[in-house]
């Protein structure tokens, strides 16, 4: 029987990241993942749409954790400027980074270039241990430590398991934690796409009458990845729309903004339902990334919420085992357990505020829309609010905003 401080259930980027925040305290840190490292990595660069916009917040970990400068020497794209509006309205906002003293406003990143750089971090490890191709069989919580059997029937013990296991967690299942489930009755429509003009590292968010349309810029000064939120009827028929047609109606779609626009991959689409854990966390057990909540992937920042997870509970850990306090503890892992569902609670009030100002054809939400942007814009501090959301200055912990704060940027 093997004895380790933390086992963490999955490999993949929340699990990685916060193994190798772990790294280096004392302790012992074991990854299960039953799909080899490499094999994830391989498949996640198959899958090319599997694209996020990292914020500064989400930037600021990976600095930390040593990944940052290894991602951003890969084909990443950048955004210093966004511009959102609504459909056929004169009115917009438009953020400029340069404006706030930031370099950036985020990147766009394919999800399998930062798996990749983490993995070969923590690769360096001698703290970390990883089990690959290895399933948990059984696991039982005992008062002081967690016994855990895998398919070879090796056996493991750990003061505090992690489920990174995604949204269809077989450990939060065992641990008896229910989970509520709400559809957005929305499909999100995701492709690589090619503009007439260079984008000059702008980001595009237009809201519809029935959903949202948002463009990023990628490494290719032309090139776009589109999250597309749409009725689950019509995301349908845009997958299945003939190339031409299906670029004739996404450039209409944008305002012709882009100019016209080329389809250069193949489409996909994901049914946009929301799952909340009633539990992030509990007797000797926590819940992190989509194990823990998934919402509207929000134009692919989904992941921003589940790295600043990761920077929450890792500070927490460090602390805890630092004050030589059981880390495995529910009444030291309440902090950490509170702070990230306020931060859940916030976004998904702001996914229903947005849908209440802009989704409907009734004519007054239009002209109540329009003003909201053109104030927004234009009245002092409110901008910067958003601004300060959007960029997760908000979702940071306390140990992170104090060593970005020795930066020269102000986030």
């Amino acid at each position: 029987m093997e004895a380790f401080d933390v086992v963490i259930i999955g490999g993949d980027m929340v699990g990685l990241a916060l193994a190798l925040g772990l790294n280096g305290c004392g302790m012992r840190i074991a990854i299960i993942e039953h799909v080899p490292q490499q094999h994830i990595c391989d498949l996640q660069k198959a899958q090319i749409l599997k694209i996020s916009a990292i914020n500064t917040a989400s930037q600021a970990l990976l600095e930390y954790l040593g990944v940052w400068k290894t991602i951003i020497q890969k084909k990443v794209g950048c955004y210093q400027c966004m511009e959102i509006w609504q459909k056929n309205s004169l009115s917009y906002i438009r953020f400029d980074a340069t404006e706030h003293h930031l370099t950036a406003l985020g990147h766009t990143i394919d999800n399998a270039i930062i798996c990749e750089s983490l993995w070969q971090q923590v690769k360096l490890s001698k703290d970390i241990a990883f089990l690959r191709k290895h399933k948990l069989k059984k696991i039982f919580w005992g008062e002081h430590e967690v016994f855990i059997t895998v398919d070879n029937e090796q056996m493991l013990t750990a003061r505090l398991i992690v489920s990174a296991d995604g949204s269809k967690s077989w450990l939060r299942e065992q641990a008896d934690i229910p989970i509520s489930f709400w559809d957005y009755e929305h499909m999100e429509l995701v492709a690589i796409i090619r503009s007439d003009t260079p984008h000059m590292q702008t980001a595009y968010q237009a809201f519809h009458s029935n959903g949202m349309l948002a463009c990023f810029p990628l490494h290719d000064p032309h090139h776009y990845s589109i999250f597309w939120s749409l009725p689950t009827m019509q995301a349908r028929r845009y997958l299945d729309l003939e190339v031409s047609n299906f670029e004739k109606e996404l450039s209409v779609a944008l305002d012709m903004r882009l100019g016209f626009c080329q389809l250069i991959s193949k489409r996909q689409i994901f049914h946009l339902i929301g799952q909340y854990a009633k539990n992030f966390a509990s007797q000797r057990i926590v819940l992190i990334g989509d194990s823990a909540r998934t919402l509207h992937h929000l134009a692919g920042q989904e992941v921003n919420l589940g790295l600043m997870d990761v920077a929450e509970l890792m500070g927490q850990i460090r602390y805890l085992n630092t004050e030589g306090k059981d880390i495995g503890q529910y009444f030291y892992l309440q902090s950490y357990e509170r702070k990230r569902k306020y931060h859940t609670i916030l976004v998904v009030a702001s996914i229903q505020r947005l849908k209440q100002l802009f989704y409907g054809e009734h004519p007054m939400k239009k002209i109540v829309g329009d003003i909201g942007l053109r104030l927004t814009n234009i009245v002092p501090g409110i901008k910067e609010k958003l601004l300060h959301y959007a960029l997760g200055s908000n979702d940071m912990p306390e140990w992170l905003v104090k060593i970005t704060a020795n930066s020269s940027e102000i986030i």
